[in-house]
């Protein structure tokens, strides 16, 4: 018979409802699975255990009661640290706002209350979430799960971490360039970058006002470790928030039940390196779905190179804009990180930046076309292995291997569409993520392929950390 700590956040939530358990059990197990756990992780940077355990029995009262509860009625979530959480600090991972604390919940911790998720702790994140490393200034290093060794990727590796070693049931993660699926690939669990939008994003800590690049492209959504918890977690999040004037209460398009998809496959992304197991994993997924009868075909979307080049050229633009504030909150390892990206190119001048945002525009078009043949695009997350910590502060090598390993994930990001991730499977011992993207405001879509992935797939966690 499996724990507490095993279940999935749906499944906790029907049995706390039936009074099959409590909330207050619930918690209880997830609280000793930290104090197991997380001393060889340190994914989790802050236990809200009392504020937990009154929440709970607040929750159980009310299930005795027979009042209307919520999705995730009674059920242990975490926060990463740097998304607002009344009450506690949103330190970004650096010492500056190691006390920034918060007087009100971001929309998507409110909407999680709402539905009846606990928040109890908060988790790790590199400084800003400027790496896809874990390992802040303020916290230190987050290791991942399944090796000690190797990046539990970033920015959001706490959840990640947290998740896949079952101290979480569910999080909350944010996603600029990777940072809800590059973690869910690393520790071999589940997350979703929606449509820009779908749910809403905002933060009282300064600073309040996004910069262009995160206007088009920066998100916030749930990781889970399957797909069920991750589609309920979407469902609690999306919608409308006057705090964040992109938002947008959108008609999601999702699959018919049964519907056979013309899906394109994509082992090896244009534009660098892919390692073999990892285009491997990507092709018997495929080769899986064809089998149940989707029509699987090979194709790569159009100027998908050009993507990761805009991608990281209006990345690169805003954080030049800000050079001269960043060096008084970041820690070394990230400025180091940050100056070796700003030597690797020469500034955009203003026209050319317009300009950017032009080519971006036409690229979005062209891949909506895209995806009116191929509704449905598989692609790997990472096209190389998770790398040993600090590879990605090298001097000599930093920069092309960070730009060949993340380049599948950036498209989502530049084009505002959404990407699941989901497990593959595993290779040497390492969990293989495959993302399923889609056009703009197909997000159900996606889900219900990386659901009839995981039935097929299985899934891999949670797992005992592995320590040396």
């Amino acid at each position: 018979m499996k724990q507490l700590w095993q279940l999935g956040a749906l499944e906790l939530a029907d049995r706390i409802r039936s009074k099959e358990v409590s909330s207050r059990e619930v918690l209880e197990a997830h609280l000793t699975r930290v104090d197991e756990c997380n001393g060889s992780l340190n994914a989790i940077v802050r236990l809200l255990a009392d504020e937990a355990r009154a929440a709970a029995d607040a929750a159980d009262a009310a299930t005795v009661a027979g009042a209307a509860v919520g999705r995730f009625h009674g059920v242990p979530c975490t926060v990463k640290e740097n998304i607002d959480l009344a009450g506690t600090p949103t330190t970004q991972g650096v010492k500056a706002l190691a006390e920034a604390v918060a007087p009100i919940d971001a929309p998507t911790v409110e909407r999680m209350r709402a539905a009846g998720a606990i928040p109890f702790a908060r988790t790790n994140l590199p400084d800003f979430g400027l790496r896809v490393h874990t390992d802040s200034e303020l916290h230190g290093p987050t290791r991942n799960p399944w090796n000690p060794n190797v990046t539990a990727g970033g920015s959001s590796g706490g959840e990640g971490a947290a998740i896949a070693s079952g101290m979480s049931p569910i999080g909350l993660g944010n996603d600029i360039g990777g940072s809800l699926r590059n973690p869910a690939h690393c520790c071999g669990i589940t997350s979703i970058k929606p449509t820009v939008g779908v749910i809403p994003m905002a933060s009282v800590i300064p600073t309040e006002d996004f910069t262009l690049s995160e206007q088009v492209m920066v998100v916030e959504g749930p990781m889970a470790r399957n797909v069920a918890d991750i589609r309920a977690g979407l469902e609690v999040l999306a919608g409308r928030h006057w705090r964040d004037p992109r938002s947008v209460t959108a008609t999601l398009t999702d699959a018919g039940d049964g519907e056979r998809l013309r899906i394109a496959v994509m082992t090896d992304p244009p534009g660098g390196t892919t390692d073999p197991g990892i285009a491997g994993a990507i092709r018997s997924v495929a080769d899986l779905l064809a089998d149940a009868g989707h029509d699987v075909v090979d194709a790569v979307p159009p100027g998908y190179e050009r993507t990761a080049d805009l991608w990281r050229m209006l990345m690169l633009d805003d954080i030049r804009a800000q050079k001269e504030l960043l060096p008084l909150v970041l820690g070394a390892d990230a400025m180091s990180l940050l100056e070796m990206f700003d030597a690797s190119s020469e500034p955009t001048k203003i026209p050319d930046t317009h300009l950017m945002h032009a080519e971006r525009y036409g690229l979005m078009r062209q891949w909506s076309a895209f995806h009116q043949e191929y509704p449905v695009l598989l692609s790997p997350t990472w096209a190389l292995r998770a790398f040993v910590p600090g590879a990605d502060l090298d001097p000599d090598t930093a920069v092309e291997m960070m730009t060949d390993t993340i380049r599948p994930v950036v498209p989502s990001n530049l084009l505002g569409t959404p990407s699941v991730v989901t497990p593959a499977g595993v290779v040497d011992g390492l969990p293989v993520g495959i993302q399923v993207m889609g056009d703009r405001y197909t997000d159900l879509r996606c889900l219900t392929i990386a659901a009839e992935i995981e039935s097929l797939v299985g899934t891999f966690t949670p797992i005992d950390p592995i320590t040396s």
